[in-house]
């Protein structure tokens, strides 16, 4: 049954990590394969008269192996056909199309818009079932939006896009979490918003009309309390309220799960209802004649479980962590001994069957990590001395098993998790959910206040364990074979003293964390155009030597492409500082992330353009000044050169021009296999500047990332004839409302014998430069170097 259920999850995982799925023909042909397969399982079944010799066993054994791993990936991939199958017809994307449907979930608040989920009925020919719209207010108007609430039918003007995300090394892939939930597609109320009935026609949106009105009595009770969004997220699973500083001192010690409903609610939901009813049926012997104690605990189980469930919104981490409970209480139902192993493989089948793409979320895997260690820890071993003891066991047990998921996955390690734990989890669990659960059922308010207090006493220690620095351990990517490898090595060192080969895997977890970061060797370099949308950002890496031009743009009041783009991507390479920051000049789509960076890492030397608000703002930040780059400044990393060509002292700024692009730092970078221009927002005017001041030589390019995002006001014909480079990136938003890159300029750039790169379609673009001339410049994107299935669908 274990290496069954392995079987069965290996062929689902195989199947997401495909670039192309397998059409519907060669699954028929595997259908036919699965058939034959039974056949001949079921022509060599053991038996005294046949199997006289060990290689029919075997070859039976492989082809059962085969079949269960082939029922997996065939099922994933006809789950997949179907998922897809519901997609946005290429002629609707873009233009305006008038839906009508439910509001599906609880609305999201974002400073002034919305952002909701939406379920069409009745169906529109060529839109997706669901959607994920954003509504806000008309541009320049200070009318307030309208209240929507789940359940209520609308009717909108919509503007819709096909599912599409950032796509970045380290980065979150957008696109796979939209596909989990079933979101074929997204975009934004245009006109025509008409409320067409407040009725409640489906079971759920009772749920979520319940859930809401939780948020607005909680919310309401407790005001602008620091941690109301905590209570809220552990009663109806909304995170949405928590700040991010919160957030950061949960990862940081390792308690995120806590107010993540997952297994651990549920179970704990479960073993009190359960346990409760257990304890009063044994003491009625009219109700022990007529049920078992055990099945009635088993019910009693099932109903808290669903019931809090329900009340989270039955999410896909609760649905996972609903179905695992669901396997556990019909085994007690039915009697059957509970042996943790086979529990959880079947458990990991169903909820693999349910949705084949909950492999792509780190909780499926530090959830079912967690419940092995446990069942590890505890399966056929004496009990501990006491409860505290059993305890203290198990959360060292998840801790070190948890390792190597979570180096391999987040690039971080919370070493202090088992002290944040040891406190975080008893409060929690016993003290603080039951209190809210009590103040949302009885609708009173004093429990609710006792929850906030003690959480504002657990949140004091979580503050004082995150700020201890050395307690976060960080480092770069290690490889997938080498997580693989200290996933198994953990278990290793987890058996009983004595078992050979303990020591090897404690060595493999060594390797693991002294995985040293992948960089380049002397004398070249490596330059990564980042996907950040509407914006730039370019990372150029040396031996020894880190250096970021701009930040890219903000992405609303509270986030932008540093804290969202560029600090998981300098994690995952494992740069924790930056030798120089270049903020081309103080546009947004430049400079938005600036603050983030300065915020979380050092950084020795910033540049910038001129002391725009941005540039203020960063140096209040640092309480030191930002230089301003100036041409003919040059220094020298690891034998790669570095240059400013611009600006110069002239000033080429147009009265009343809104934007001064033309003031652009520009940054030559060079090695002995070519040189990479870096030309900011630079226009025309500035391109013109540059010719005269330095000459055509001086420009002469490799690898060029085009000025203002292709913009037809930059790229002017005399410069594509003074770089003549191999290659131009442009860095340019998805459907972006300028058009960038221009038609016009991406055709000048071919005629010139130039390959056009693009960040929006193609995700990060890498251009790596040899320090061997011979070897010269090789440039690759991300969505070509990793596709998936699911991009561009």
């Amino acid at each position: 049954m274990r290496i069954h259920a392995l079987s069965f999850a290996a062929g689902v995982v195989l199947a997401q990590m495909q670039a192309r799925l397998p059409d519907v023909l060669t699954l028929c042909l595997l259908a036919m394969g699965l058939i034959l397969l039974s056949l001949l399982c079921a022509r060599w079944a053991p038996s005294q008269a046949r199997d006289r010799t060990r290689l029919l066993p075997l070859l039976r054994t492989g082809l059962v192996f085969a079949l269960v791993f082939s029922v997996g990936f065939g099922w994933a991939a006809l789950r997949a056909h179907w998922r897809l199958a519901d997609e946005l017809r290429s002629d609707l994307e873009g233009v305006d199309v008038e839906v009508v449907g439910f509001v599906a979930d609880l609305p999201q608040v974002m400073d002034d818009a919305l952002r909701f989920r939406f379920d069409l009925d009745p169906v529109v020919d060529g839109v997706p079932r669901r959607l994920l719209l954003s509504w806000y207010p008309a541009r320049g108007s200070a009318s307030v939006l309208p209240g929507i609430r789940p359940g209520e039918r609308w009717r909108f003007v919509v503007r819709l896009k096909r599912p599409h995300g950032l796509y970045n090394p380290g980065g979150f892939d957008y696109e796979a979490w939209l596909l989990e939930r079933g979101v074929r597609a997204t975009g934004h109320v245009r006109s025509g918003a008409q409320r067409l009935d407040d009725g409640l026609s489906r079971p759920m949106d009772g749920v979520h009309r319940l859930r809401e009105a939780v948020r607005e009595r909680f919310v309401g009770a407790l005001g602008d309390a620091p941690y109301a969004g905590i209570l809220v997220a552990l009663v109806i699973g909304d995170q949405r309220g928590i700040p991010a500083v919160q957030w950061e001192v949960f990862r940081r010690t390792g308690v995120a799960h806590l107010v993540a409903i997952s297994g651990m609610h549920i179970s704990l939901m479960a073993a009190l209802l359960g346990g409760s009813v257990g304890w009063l049926w044994r003491r009625s012997s009219w109700l022990m004649l007529r049920c078992p104690v055990r099945k009635a605990q088993a019910l009693a189980a099932v109903l808290a479980g669903t019931s809090y469930a329900l009340l989270a919104g039955l999410g896909i981490p609760v649905q996972r962590a609903l179905l695992m409970l669901l396997v556990v209480v019909i085994a007690l139902y039915r009697g059957r001994a509970i042996v943790p192993s086979r529990v959880m493989a079947l458990a990991l089948v169903v909820v693999l069957a349910v949705d084949p793409w909950a492999c792509l979320s780190a909780g499926f895997w530090l959830s079912f990590g967690a419940v092995a260690a446990i069942g590890f820890v505890l399966g056929g071993r004496r009990a501990a001395a006491n409860a505290w003891g059993a305890a203290l066991r198990i959360q060292l047990a998840v801790s070190f098993a948890l390792m190597p998921l979570l180096v391999l996955m987040f690039q971080s390690l919370p070493l202090l998790s088992p002290l944040a734990n040891a406190v975080a989890i008893p409060l929690v669990s016993f003290i603080v959910t039951p209190l809210v659960l009590l103040a949302a059922t009885l609708q009173v308010e004093f429990p609710l206040l006792w929850a906030h207090q003690v959480t504002a006493w657990m949140m004091q220690w979580l503050h004082w364990l995150a700020a201890f620095e050395p307690g976060y351990w960080r480092q770069s990517a290690p490889p997938l074979w080498l997580g693989v490898l200290g996933v198994l090595a953990v278990a290793g060192a987890m058996l009983p003293r004595g078992t050979p080969g303990r020591l090897a895997a404690l060595a493999v977890l060594t390797g693991l964390l002294a995985w040293p970061p992948a960089r380049p060797p002397a004398g070249s370099f490596v330059a990564r155009v980042l996907d950040v949308g509407q914006g730039l950002a370019v990372h150029v890496q040396t031996a020894n030597h880190d250096l970021l031009f701009d930040t890219g743009p903000p992405f609303g009041a509270h986030a932008d492409a540093g804290s969202r783009v560029l600090l998981p991507y300098l994690s995952a390479l494992g740069v924790g500082r930056l030798d120089a920051l270049v903020l081309s000049h103080d546009d947004s789509d430049h400079a938005g992330g600036a603050n983030s960076i300065a915020t979380a890492l050092e950084v020795q030397r910033w540049w910038a353009s001129d002391t725009g608000a941005v540039t203020r703002r960063v140096e209040a930040a640092l309480a030191a000044p930002v230089q301003r780059c100036s041409s003919g400044e040059q220094w020298v990393w690891d034998g790669v050169s570095f240059r400013f060509l611009h600006p110069g002292g002239e000033t080429l700024s147009v009265p009343g021009k809104r934007h001064d692009n033309d003031q652009s730092c520009v940054l030559r970078i060079a090695n002995a296999s070519g040189t990479l221009l870096l030309l900011g927002d630079v226009e025309a005017a500035g391109e013109a500047a540059l010719r005269l001041r330095h000459g055509d030589a001086v420009l002469r390019a490799d690898v060029l990332v085009s000025a203002h995002h292709g913009s037809r006001s930059s790229s002017s014909p005399a410069l594509v004839e003074a770089t003549l480079p191999e290659a131009v990136i442009h860095s340019a938003g998805h459907r972006n409302a300028f058009g960038h890159p221009h038609p016009e300029v991406w055709a000048r750039w071919a005629a010139a014998g130039a390959r056009n790169w693009r960040t929006d379609s193609q995700g990060a673009v890498e251009a790596v430069f040899s320090s061997d001339a011979a070897k010269g410049v090789r440039v690759s994107a991300e969505r070509l170097r990793a596709p998936r299935y699911w991009h561009g669908r």
